[in-house]
């Protein structure tokens, strides 16, 4: 073990996260009541250009007068290479209630990204007086991105989640695709006539959890574009889930409930989890510093991964 110890994650569920477009306030008080723990509501991609600055009033009008519950509400601002991010963050701190809690910064490729809105929302907040400090998420979604993915991660201690962004990753590394994750057909290994679909964004979800788990940020996965697609949807969450994300994106209704169910630990998992700790506890008692628990070793990194399922299933049983 490295003598710098691996920092937790900030302790809240990020199961889902359900986007819906500021241009679209009808939806607002559906996205409230959804299932999804956190809200994206979204100033970007799925906003027309002419349609900016009233998506922009919209969501600072919905920050406040919607109840949110015990949700995370983010919002997604413009890219830092558009003339709107600016006034995204400035109107959003200098006019929003403080009941926003994130800003999700897309299409970030270097620490400098993040320094430069982090010094404009630093600047705001100190002058208007505002107690509770915006943290970020981010999208990586650029060769540039992923190539500085480590450096973005230890940028600003405002940074709390990270997730890949299937469409423009792809098409910022000229891969031969136009859909939005999932495997590719032609992204397949050939054995004895049978063709087996691998995963082209693997090695991308592994750097970002790599990057997020060594400085304490929530690794998310992204969009899965074709949302009549469940059986897709739930290859992509589960394989997400096996390396290490925390959650995923929902583009449509239909996609949360999955979502919550792949990344919240299963009641044999949480059982499992309890006895593992049980068991390590009592060998401590005795002097011991592992335990054998149901015919294997326990040791310290076993109680690790013990303790993320109970602090999970946890904050899942306060959502109730």
């Amino acid at each position: 073990m490295s003598f710098r110890l691996q920092p937790a994650p900030p302790a809240r569920l990020n199961r889902c996260q359900l986007f819906g477009p500021g241009s679209r306030p009808a939806l607002f008080p559906k996205m409230a009541g959804s299932a999804a723990d956190v809200i994206n509501l979204d100033l970007e991609d799925s906003v027309a250009p002419d349609d900016k600055d009233q998506a922009r009033r919209n969501v600072i009008e919905a920050v406040g007068d919607v109840d949110w519950g015990n949700k995370t509400l983010s919002v997604r601002i413009n890219g830092l290479d558009t003339p709107f991010w600016y006034r995204d963050v400035v109107d959003l701190l200098e006019q929003a209630s403080d009941r926003l809690d994130q800003i999700m910064i897309p299409k970030v490729g270097n620490a400098a990204d993040l320094y430069a809105v982090d010094a404009l929302v630093t600047a705001i907040e100190r002058a208007k007086g505002r107690t509770r400090p915006i943290a970020f998420e981010v999208i990586i979604e650029s060769a540039a991105g992923i190539s500085h993915v480590e450096e973005i991660a230890a940028s600003s201690p405002r940074l709390q989640a990270m997730s890949l962004g299937a469409a423009d990753f792809a098409a910022s590394m000229g891969m031969a695709t136009t859909g939005i994750g999932g495997t590719q057909e032609n992204y397949y290994m050939a054995r004895e006539g049978a063709k087996y679909w691998s995963d082209p964004w693997h090695w991308a979800q592994a750097a970002i959890v790599a990057a997020c788990r060594t400085h304490g940020i929530l690794p998310v996965d992204g969009p899965f574009g074709d949302f009549s697609d469940a059986d897709g949807f739930r290859a992509q969450a589960l394989r997400s889930a096996t390396l290490g994300m925390v959650g995923k994106w929902a583009i449509h209704p239909s996609q949360v409930a999955m979502a919550n169910e792949i990344f919240s630990p299963n009641e044999a998992a949480v059982t499992e989890a309890r006895e593992i700790l049980a068991a390590m506890d009592h060998a401590q008692r005795s002097g011991a510093g592992a335990a054998v628990y149901k015919g294997r070793l326990v040791d310290i990194a076993s109680v690790r991964q013990a303790q993320v399922i109970v602090r999970q299933a946890e904050l899942i049983a306060q959502q109730h």
